[in-house]
């Protein structure tokens, strides 16, 4: 064997090694100690637990606050799935204008394109907004709020992508006679597949785990998203470590089982519009 190859599979094995103690040791972390009970789980020792609770943990972390949990994940996947199907037709719109109608604009749209990636948000002045609008604690509010964070990353995959899409379909269709939205709707979107699956599965795991916005904008029991159910079993003086590790595993799995499914799709979504273009 030669030393390139064996720069190869050392290279190889050193990160799958680092990838198993930055993602799996954690965890295996959290189901262990989601089968312990209190007082065992309060050591957080990475050890087996010597007498299981997985059922008595995950009622208790089910009814707790009155079902708060089922509540939480109805309000997420309302959230997500109206965010991201906002973030997919009007990234793939500003994507594809940006695209095929440049103008004296374009340089300054571009600028607030990438101003949307780098500047952080400002918390105060959006609340004020949002309460101007008659939108501070709504879920309504939240989705515009997310779709506005996320839009950016959304435009650039999409233009990226277009940039790969012939000219010349546009130009038939249009002597076709299609209109504007006949054009977008009917022939460029359905070949965004890739790159639509993509950020549909990038964004709908963000929005999903979003911890910050939540708490931010929509405030309140009754408002509460899966990642402020954590609250629950937390305090200053008394921690049930072993429901809150069981209400983690519970929030993690829908997102491992999206990307568990689709990785092969977000890699190609993601390098489409640089290897064509």
């Amino acid at each position: 064997m030669t030393a390139r190859k064996l720069r190869y599979y050392a290279t190889g094995i050193l990160s799958l090694a680092i990838a198993f103690v930055v993602f799996v040791v954690p965890f295996l972390f959290i189901v262990v100690n989601a089968l312990k009970d209190k007082p065992e789980a309060s050591r957080l020792h990475f050890t087996w637990p010597t007498e299981t609770h997985f059922w008595d943990n995950l009622a208790a972390v089910v009814q707790a606050r009155d079902y708060m949990l089922i509540t939480a994940f109805v309000n997420s996947i309302v959230l997500t799935v109206v965010a991201v199907a906002g973030l997919v037709v009007f990234g793939a719109m500003v994507g594809f204008v940006l695209q095929r109608r440049p103008s004296r604009w374009n340089g300054l749209i571009n600028f607030m394109v990438l101003a949307g990636l780098i500047m952080p948000p400002a918390v105060v002045p959006t609340i004020w907004l949002l309460q101007w609008l008659g939108l501070f604690k709504t879920l309504s509010g939240l989705i515009l709020i997310e779709i506005a964070y996320s839009l950016s990353f959304s435009v650039l995959l999409f233009r990226a992508f277009i940039a790969t899409i012939p000219r010349e379909l546009d130009e038939a269709a249009i002597l076709e006679g299609a209109g504007p939205f006949t054009l977008f709707f009917r022939i460029v979107l359905p070949l965004l597949k890739p790159v639509a699956v993509t950020v549909i599965v990038v964004q709908s795991v963000a929005i999903f785990n979003d911890f910050t916005n939540p708490l931010y904008y929509l405030p309140g029991a009754k408002n509460a998203t899966v990642q402020l159910t954590l609250f629950n079993f937390q305090s200053m003086f008394n921690t049930s470590y072993n429901l809150l590790f069981m209400n983690i595993l519970i929030i993690t799995i829908p997102p491992l089982i999206m990307f568990l499914f689709f990785n092969r799709q977000i890699v190609e979504g993601m390098t489409a519009g640089a290897v064509k273009g």
